[in-house]
């Protein structure tokens, strides 16, 4: 039997507080489209980047067709629903200082934010032993281990932003040294820096916890050019502002949850956004582009490919891509992560003065943090399963890592977080349309070789998406940055 395209409300909102915005606008997919349309801007992929692109053209004059291969507007943004009635957030959720394109996006639609849960203390849990500090202190959010350990994770963040700073972020491939920091991996850099066991230990988590990948798949090139975009154009990038949360970028979270933006941001675009209309080709026909998906076709005069690069690399292009854009595609993958929230009755953390805040060497949630609603009627533990060990259970049930995810929550916090009231997961690398996050990423020679074609158009087609971002690639920020260029750029174009 054929799959029914027309769309819920509910499934529309993506498990959102039904009463937050209607989107009844958003055409539901190709059984609710028309067979064709003829647009200025053919936009692929209904993320944040993609539906801020559309609406910098729509303010600029232009007709725009945006089309999400989901049921559902946000792509790495989206809420899940809970069955006490609330909500989550399964993707991207936190927002934080100079990240100014995100804050004054969901400004503009209503959206407020609430400052993340911080109140009392971290955990750090090693070598089987749980260790509770104060984050107000001397060290802020560094876990205590042992003085030679700080002392020498201490030097090596500093040598490591020092090194970002030489990076220009428009362009990490002409940083003076970036053959030779691009030819290596950032773990065989961190094995020569950080010698003490124990800040080896601080770096790889906060590697992990940064890319979703471990630091033998990085690119040291990519790992500094990151740092250097985590600010904006008056503000240097610094790794603390990418692993902190007060003053960091985990500083604060949307209230009704992350994807409210992408939702209201559809919902002004109205039935210029198709969903459930993957796009399989984009072939040149004249001085036009032919845009086929699932259902319907669009025919543009440019077009705007707002993906992951591994994924726009899965459409068919006609004609074929320039060797370098292509190549750059094959070579850059999508980080392993996943999303594991318990819903308890209670924040029965705070009672114990915890902040829901962990870091751990073991098990398979590594650094958790408290998801509660801003007014805790219920408590929320989320915690990240990223790299090594969201992929040692891509293929395991639900069941399983459940009991796996509870086990460890029960070693950070008690006994009290065996029994959740309910239990939710996001597994971005079971997820058709993303495969993977929250960000491609670099390993070693893809910067130098190939990293100029990331952004550069390709005739009529630009592209968008957080990877293409020169400030705060990787988070919703870099996602709204990249569409405002690509529309700047189409806008350029079309004069």
């Amino acid at each position: 039997m054929a799959r029914e395209r027309q769309l819920s409300r509910r499934s529309l909102l993506g498990g959102a507080a039904a009463g937050a915005v209607g989107l009844t606008a958003v055409s539901a997919g190709p059984a609710a489209a028309a067979a064709s349309r003829t647009v200025d801007v053919a936009i692929v992929g209904g993320g944040i980047a993609g539906l801020t692109a559309a609406r910098d053209l729509v303010a600029g004059g232009r007709t725009v067709a945006v089309l999400e291969a989901r049921e559902r507007v946000g792509g790495r943004v989206v809420n899940l629903k809970l069955a006490n009635g609330g909500h989550t957030e399964g993707g991207g959720e936190f927002i934080g200082p100079t990240q100014d394109r995100i804050k004054a996006l969901a400004d503009s639609l209503g959206v407020a934010t609430f400052t993340t849960y911080n109140t009392g203390d971290n955990l750090l849990y090693k070598d089987g032993k749980r260790t509770p500090y104060d984050t107000g202190g001397l060290l802020g959010s560094v876990p205590p281990v042992d003085a030679a350990g700080l002392a020498n994770a201490a030097i090596v963040q500093s040598e490591l932003d020092s090194m970002a700073a030489q990076v220009p972020v428009d362009a990490p491939w002409t940083a003076p040294k970036a053959a030779e920091w691009d030819k290596q991996t950032f773990e065989s850099w961190l094995n020569a820096k950080a010698v003490i066991p124990s800040a080896k230990f601080l770096l790889d988590v906060a590697c992990t916890s940064i890319f979703s990948a471990q630091p033998r798949e990085l690119s040291l090139l990519y790992v500094l050019s990151y740092i250097a975009a985590a600010g904006n154009e008056s503000t240097a990038g610094t790794l603390e502002r990418l692993t902190d949360t007060a003053g960091g970028a985990q500083e604060s979270r949307f209230v009704g949850g992350s994807q409210q933006v992408p939702i209201k941001l559809a919902a002004t675009l109205g039935d210029r956004v198709v969903l459930s209309a993957p796009v399989r080709s984009i072939a040149r026909a004249g001085g036009s582009y032919v845009v086929t998906a699932d259902g319907i076709t669009v025919t543009a005069t440019r077009v705007v490919v707002a993906l992951p690069p591994p994924l726009a690399a899965r459409i068919t292009y006609d004609p074929l891509l320039p060797a370098a854009r292509d190549q750059l595609t094959q070579r850059m993958p999508m980080g392993s992560i996943g999303k594991a929230i318990a819903v308890y009755d209670t924040p029965f953390w705070r009672a114990d003065g915890l902040n829901g805040q962990a870091v751990s060497d073991s098990g398979v949630v590594r650094s958790t943090f408290d998801n509660s609603p801003p007014d805790a009627s219920y408590g929320a533990l989320m915690g990240f399963i990223e790299a090594d060990e969201m992929r040692a259970y891509d293929a395991a049930g639900e069941a399983e890592i459940k009991a796996a995810v509870l086990a460890d929550y029960a070693n950070y916090f008690g006994d009290k977080a065996k029994n959740p009231t309910s239990f939710v997961l996001q597994r971005w690398d079971n997820e058709g349309f993303s495969r993977g996050g929250p960000v491609a990423y670099a390993p070693p020679g893809v910067l130098t070789e190939y990293g100029a074609a990331l952004r550069k158009p390709v005739d009529g087609i630009h592209w968008a998406g957080t990877e293409t971002a020169t400030f705060w690639t990787g988070y919703m920020d870099g996602a709204v940055r990249s569409g405002e260029r690509a529309a700047k750029e189409v806008l350029a174009a079309l004069g």
